[in-house]
């Protein structure tokens, strides 16, 4: 064997999953990715701040995602290659001194740098996602997956939540203060808990980049899944996006304190979780995929009819989370059975098209709420959701197409 070969995949340590530690990396991940949405709530106070309008406030989200996707790429695939509990406890640390870099901005281009750098650095979670699948039986893997997902979508709908709080009771610059210590706790209790993770296979870093072209261009499935997660999870940013201006307008009339409870709201997403990861195991995780988004489809027609009342809005949140994180689930539990080996590089294109799309949908939310109001926010919000149907549509019919015996062919008399 050389030395460019792939070494058989090594063992992870023999510490046994437990209960405590699925609820550890569930909580590790909430905690985390909450990073990345803190701000979403307080857009109009921080515009404020640094009297900006709505596009140019609307950017600092975008380009905290787009520094997530960087961060996804750069990052996530050494978990194929180096021990993960080191990687994971060094970006804790590396994002707390990226969010205090946020907390101390004295200009809107200085706060766009240092989002930039706390998407980047807040790419932990999709470490331990893998990680809890790696230590999963099989049978029991989408299950793990939901219950350890549960807590990241948690931590994206109530990072709103407390940063809509704080944002009002004490600053925004506050928030992110307390998020900087909170990352660094973390990072001491998992160097303390999590199981060493010995790495699958034996690559070089630029070999280890090069396979994820080869990955993509093989793995007809993850191609798919991550398009459906670039979609979906635009959608999902447009409405976020917008919600802290809509709720602020003469429609509303609510400040960031509002805008945040819509985040306890989204929970009953978050808590299906380890349903739909269940779910996945014992039935179709594709068609699961399918109802999923159109549930995210429905969510949009409830804001576009009804977003003029509360009760609306509520229900529209309901619909969207459950419709996005479930869709996420289904499809994390369909890549993560591809490739073992490479479930780090697998979860990196899946998670790199999610949140290039969360991007994408972001500075799509503040641009349509500031040229069309929240009618445009509606449009975009669902035509993207609805263009994510038509991608599962459309690779379940080549799917069948492909499974169809080919016609007879007459031969010449």
């Amino acid at each position: 064997m050389s030395k460019n070969d792939p070494a058989p995949a090594l063992q992870p340590s023999s510490r046994p999953l437990t209960p405590g530690l699925i609820l550890l990396m569930a909580v590790a991940c909430g905690v985390t990715v909450a990073n990345l949405y803190y701000n979403q709530p307080l857009l109009a106070e921080i515009g404020r701040t640094f009297h900006a309008d709505s596009g140019r406030t609307g950017l600092i989200s975008m380009l905290t995602q787009i520094g997530y996707a960087i961060g996804l790429f750069l990052f996530i695939p050494l978990g194929d290659i180096r021990e993960r509990r080191r990687l994971i406890v060094a970006l804790l640390l590396a994002v707390g001194v990226a969010l205090i870099g946020v907390a101390t901005a004295q200009s809107l281009a200085w706060m766009y740098a240092a989002s930039l750098l706390v998407g980047m650095t807040t790419v932990a979670p999709q470490m331990i996602v893998p990680l809890a699948a790696q230590l999963a039986p099989p049978e029991e893997r989408g299950k793990v997956i939901g219950s350890v997902m549960s807590g990241l979508l948690t931590g994206i709908l109530l990072a709103r939540t407390v940063s809509g709080w704080v944002g009002e009771w004490v600053g925004w610059r506050a928030m992110y203060v307390l998020a900087a210590l909170l990352m660094v706790g973390l990072a001491y209790v998992l160097s303390r808990r999590l199981p060493v993770s010995r790495p699958d296979v034996r690559l070089t870093y630029p070999q280890l980049v090069r396979s994820i072209g080869g990955l993509i261009a093989e793995q007809r499935t993850l191609r798919e899944a991550a398009l459906i997660a670039a979609c979906v999870f635009a959608a999902f940013s447009v409405f976020w996006t917008a919600m802290a201006f809509y709720l602020e307008s003469p429609v509303h009339g609510y400040g960031s304190g509002v805008a945040g409870l819509f985040g306890l709201v989204g929970l009953s997403g978050a808590a299906a979780a380890p349903l739909i990861g269940r779910l996945s195991d014992r039935v179709s995780a594709t068609g699961m995929v399918g109802v999923m988004i159109a549930i995210a489809v429905a969510s949009y027609l409830v804001f576009g009819l009804a977003g003029g009342w509360l009760w609306g809005l509520a229900l529209g949140v309901i619909l969207l989370d459950l419709g996005v994180q479930g869709s996420q689930v289904s499809n994390q539990t369909r890549i993560y059975a591809l490739l073992p080996e490479a479930r780090s590089r697998l979860n990196t294109v899946f998670m790199v098209g999610t949140f290039v799309g969360g991007a994408i949908g972001s500075s799509l939310g503040g641009f349509a709420w500031g040229r069309w109001g929240w009618s445009g926010v509606c449009l975009i919000g669902g035509g993207l959701a609805t263009a994510a149907f038509a991608v599962w549509t459309w690779h379940r019919l080549a799917a069948r197409r492909s499974r169809e015996p080919a016609p007879p062919t007459s031969s010449a008399a």
